[in-house]
This record gives C-alpha cells, structure tokens and sequence, in this order.
C-alpha cells in the first residue's frame, strides 16, 4: 500500500506539470489523494469492528484539515465529524453532515455555542463543571435530543511533544481527576445529573506513545465503571476515547496503524469492548496527513557560506509548525526535475527555503538532496493535516489551491479543485480593502467622522461598483 501511493504521488506530480496546475503563474500547489482518504477510512472502521460489535461513531476532527470536500468525502466512507468551534460546525453542516454523526467540544464554549448545538441534537461534551452548570439552565428550559457528556483528564502524563499532551498535571482540558477531591465531584456531578450519559477523554496526539494513549483510554473507562455503579444503572452508555493516533513523518510506512491501537486497546480495557458502551473516536491526522502533498517550484538557487540553498515558494505560510518548531515537526522534501520526474545524479547538503522575509523559512536546513535547479520542484508529503489547509498569512503570500487525485488504471491523473487558490483582490479585501480611510476619518477625540455622501449616497472619489 505504502508503495502504491508513493506511485500515486510520483504520477500525480508528473501530471501537475504537464497539466499545468504547477507552473511560473502558480508556483505552489496542494494535492489530496482521494483513494489514500478513502484507504485510511476503511482502516479505522474495520479496526474497531474487528474487536468490537458496539456502534462506533468515528468522528473525523475538522481541525485536521477543515476543508468542507474532505468533510463530504470522509462522511461518504462512514464517518462522522468532531467540531470545536463555531466555524468548524459550520464547515460540517455545509459537508451535509447530520447532527447524529457531529460532536462538540471545546474548552470555551459560549452560550449561544450551546444553544444552538441542543436545538440541532448535536453531542455535546462539556468541559468542566461551570459549563455543567450553564448546561443545566439550558437543558431545563429547552428540551433536547443532544447526548450529552463531561471532558475528564485523567492526568496520565506528557509525550514528547508538551504542546499536545493534554493529559498533563496542568492541562487546560477537562477535569483533572487525581487533584483532590475531583474524581468524587465528577462521580456526584453524573449522580444529580440523569441526563448526562458520556464520559470523554483524549491523552494527546503527535509524540504520545500508544500505551500512554490506552492508559488514558483505561482511566476514562474504569471511571465510567464506578459511576454506573453509584448509580445503580447503567448511566453511562457512551465512552467518547478521543483520537490522536500519531503519525510517520520520516518514511512513506503508515505506522502505528489502527488495528494495533484498537488490540491494545482491547488488552488494557476488555470491557471497553464488551457492548455495554457504544464508543466515539476523535481522529484527525491519521486519517489525513499521509494523503498531502505541497508541490513548490524552485524559484532561485544560491551558495551562501559554501551551502546551496534553494529558494521555494512553499514555506511558513503552508507548514508553521515545522519552520517555528523543526525537531518536533521535521518534514521529509522530495526532489523532482522541471518536468517533474523524480530528481536523480549528484547529491548536495543544502536548505530548502521558503519565500517569507524572515531567515528561520526553511522547510529543511542541510538536508542531502539531489542538487536543485531553478525550475525544479520540490514535494512536500505526509502534509495532508495542519499543514496547508492551516494558512498562516505572513507576508499577506497567498493560500495556494488544493486539488484532489485519482489515478485510473492507465496511470492517468485526473484533478479536481478542492479550494481555489488565493488572489490578491481576496487578500486586499481580507487586509481591510473596503475600509482604506477609515482610520483618516477618524478624528482626534477618537470617533469616527462620517464621510461625506454624495447625492447619490456614496463617499466622493469612491467607485459606485
């Protein structure tokens, strides 16, 4: 599989080329591969049902790549969607994906976040026991069909990357079960609450090991054990485990899997499994990072201090995390010739760089590559999730188009537009276009002076279009 899809790639960059959706005019682009989605789906749906004949909700977390085409592709292979704020419900509620299949969480929902989330049915997972409380004035003046749930930390422990460890000592996530006094206020919080019927946690995503994912999974499960049995039934009829299976960002190997994630979690908690809960999932990168590529032209090559360096298209705009934070976040760069043919011959130490104006936009410092040329291009996998569907507006540099892939069986590349790329009108009037004298009207005393209308309604020296 691994090596079917780096084919899939290697034809899909060769086609970008020759169809000229990479070129001078659009020097970055970024390429989904459909049938990789679609491959990564049925992994993780076929990895729960081999060890359990429970419903299982896996609700794909829109954060990953919040691109409503992917929503709509992923929900067509029988997933639903995890959202966090009232953009994300929007993206999924314009995928067509029904409440029954969409879950809520975030730290800091609002009011009108909540109300709107009961009115539609959607699960709602609170975060801590104020927010428990603003949803008892709710659910008591508004009936509602949202299964509704409580975010605990079961305080496990950090990855290797802390920024993404939410089962620390001191995570803004959830109640902390182990501080004093907490886990018997979580058990008393369901016992006063027969509407609450969800337990959720998540350990953490990139550099969490897996045992220290399933040791959180456990603690979650053995709490929602002790509450249905204070009270008496089974009021907890669904364990929400969160996701964060971390990816492979050093070879094209698809490693840890789903299955070997679903087994230890049938070892550290059998009766997890058992059909007494139905279970939601909450993974995001897995499903998606492997399948996107960044493909940039090289702009300009150059020699400083006796290392070559290329100059790309493609930097901190589309992959922040890896230019700001390289150790936790390095990213392989594949080297292909103007035609886009895989680049071989003499290799080189050098930098690949991006085009923002500050000296840390690398994409990779002294990587050996095939030695680049202006005009070569240079492809960025395994970027499918956080990366360009996250533009980061530096330099007000573009968002580049995204297209998905497939690849029929005589090895020809169809495209199709996921997200048309930025113009520069777009970015005018994202920067405040519309509003240029706004701050020169404003007058001393800090108001706003009116501009001057015309007869026909309008600010003189202004367009009527």
């Amino acid at each position: 599989m691994d090596r079917m899809a780096a084919s899939r790639r290697d034809l899909a960059v060769r086609a970008s080329v020759d169809q000229g959706l990479l070129s001078p005019a659009e020097p970055v682009v970024a390429l989904l591969d459909t049938a990789g989605i679609r491959a990564s789906a049925a992994a993780l749906t076929s990895a729960f049902a081999a060890v359990t004949d429970a419903p299982v909700l896996h609700a794909f977390a829109v954060k990953a790549t919040p691109l409503v085409p992917v929503l709509r592709l992923l929900h067509e292979a029988g997933l639903g969607v995890e959202v966090a704020s009232p953009g994300e419900l929007a993206l999924a509620r314009a995928a067509g994906i029904p409440p029954t299949a969409t879950v809520l969480d975030s730290p800091a929902k609002t009011p009108a976040e909540l109300r709107q989330a009961l009115a539609l049915g959607i699960a709602v997972n609170a975060d801590n026991l104020q927010e428990l409380a603003r949803l008892d004035a709710l659910v008591a003046s508004a009936p509602t069909a949202s299964p509704l749930g409580l975010r605990v930390n079961p305080q496990v422990g950090a990855g290797s990357i802390g920024a993404l460890s939410t089962a620390t000592a001191t995570s803004k996530f959830g109640v902390a079960l182990r501080d004093e006094g907490a886990r018997k206020t979580v058990v008393q919080a369901f016992l006063e609450r027969p509407w609450l019927t969800r337990l959720h946690t998540h350990t953490g995503s990139q550099g969490v090991p897996l045992a220290l994912m399933a040791e959180g999974v456990g603690e979650a499960y053995a709490l929602a054990e002790e509450i249905n049995r204070a009270a008496g039934r089974q009021q907890i009829d669904t364990l929400d485990i969160g996701g964060g299976l971390p990816v492979n960002f050093t070879s094209d190997e698809e490693t840890p899997t789903y299955d070997e994630y679903a087994r230890l979690l049938a070892d550290t908690a059998p009766g997890l499994f058992d059909g007494r809960y139905r279970l939601v999932t909450e993974f995001g990168r897995s499903l998606l990072a492997k399948h996107g590529t960044v493909l940039a032209r090289v702009e300009y090559t150059k020699t400083s201090g006796g290392r070559p360096i290329a100059v790309t298209h493609a930097g901190v705009q589309l992959a922040t995390r890896t230019v700001y934070a390289p150790d936790s976040w390095p990213l392989r760069v594949l080297a292909y010739d103007s035609g886009g043919r895989p680049r071989t011959g003499e290799t080189a130490v050098q930098d690949v760089a991006g085009p923002a104006c500050f000296a840390g936009d690398l994409l990779a410092a002294g990587r050996e590559l095939p030695l680049l040329r202006p005009g070569d291009v240079v492809a960025v996998p395994d970027t499918g999730a956080y990366y360009f569907a996250h533009h980061y507006a530096y330099n007000s540099l573009p968002r580049p188009g995204v297209h998905g892939f497939t690849v029929g069986e005589d090895g020809a590349v169809a495209f199709t537009t996921v997200r048309k790329s930025q113009t520069v009108a777009e970015i005018v009037a994202e920067s405040g276009g519309d509003h240029a004298d706004a701050l020169v009207r404003q007058g001393r005393s800090g108001c706003v002076r009116p501009a001057r209308r015309t007869a026909r309604g309008r600010a003189p020296g202004r367009p009527s279009g």
